[in-house]
């Protein structure tokens, strides 16, 4: 008879097997079908992940595409219902959100490789076109971060009016600015340059030192200062 049991639900205490191992390895050594596997236990309490996990791997490519697809393209394999999708959407956000807190000490962005590599992660996550400013001492330390405004797919607009107030609310004596391309072509477009000369031009007004512009992609980074596109 228990053997019959065995057989008649192979998967019986899998998700417990699976708990345990987070719980005493974490992450590390799981497969990108775990992972979701295990995200998805606390959406869906009643029913197998495994072939819901496999599904959304081979619907959208990889793991990280599954986490920074849209809710409503994710509703759309079998077994994810707006509550799952949603689950899986907020995972880059949360880790962007753990990342931004971890990070609020009064971080110091005096190279362009330290500033990529610390403001890439305020984009983990976005699909759509976002701007940021970063405002700083006269140090190169982070006073404060602002989302200044969210476009489009391949369009964000900035009006040096609305980021000049933002600056002076922090009394920023230097500023960076970033904005994300969701193509992952990280070569500044004809606007990207004209957009950033103005904005140069409006801090330059009042003694606000613009050090640099970068331009975000899903895995890295480009410096405008670096290729010479600020002056």
């Amino acid at each position: 008879m228990a053997d019959t049991t065995q057989k008649s639900n192979p998967h019986k205490g899998h998700r417990e097997r699976l708990k345990k191992l987070f719980l005493d390895e974490g992450l590390d050594n799981f497969q990108a079908h775990q992972i979701l596997e295990l995200l998805l236990f606390y959406a869906i309490p009643q029913k197998d992940t495994n072939e819901i996990a496999h599904s959304l791997l081979s619907s959208f490519g990889s793991l990280s595409q599954v986490f920074d697809a849209h809710p409503r393209e994710l509703q759309k394999v079998s077994g994810i219902s707006e509550h799952s999708s949603t689950l899986i959407s907020m995972i880059p956000q949360l880790a962007r959100a753990y990342l931004k807190d971890s990070n609020r000490e009064r971080t110091v962005l005096d190279s362009s490789e330290k500033a990529g590599k610390y403001i890439k992660n305020f984009f983990m996550g976005r699909i759509y076109e976002a701007f940021y400013m970063f405002s700083l001492d006269n140090s190169c330390r982070i006073i404060h971060q602002d989302l200044v405004c969210e476009g489009t797919l391949d369009e964000t607009p900035c009006y040096p009016r609305l980021v000049l107030d933002i600056a002076f609310r922090h009394n920023a004596q230097k500023v960076i600015f970033a904005h994300n391309h969701p193509s992952n072509i990280l070569r500044p477009s004809t606007g990207d340059i004209e957009s950033t000369k103005k904005l140069i031009n409006a801090f330059e007004s009042v003694d606000i030192e613009v050090v640099d512009h970068f331009i975000i992609g899903k895995d890295d980074y480009i410096s405008m200062a670096d290729i010479g596109c600020l002056r």
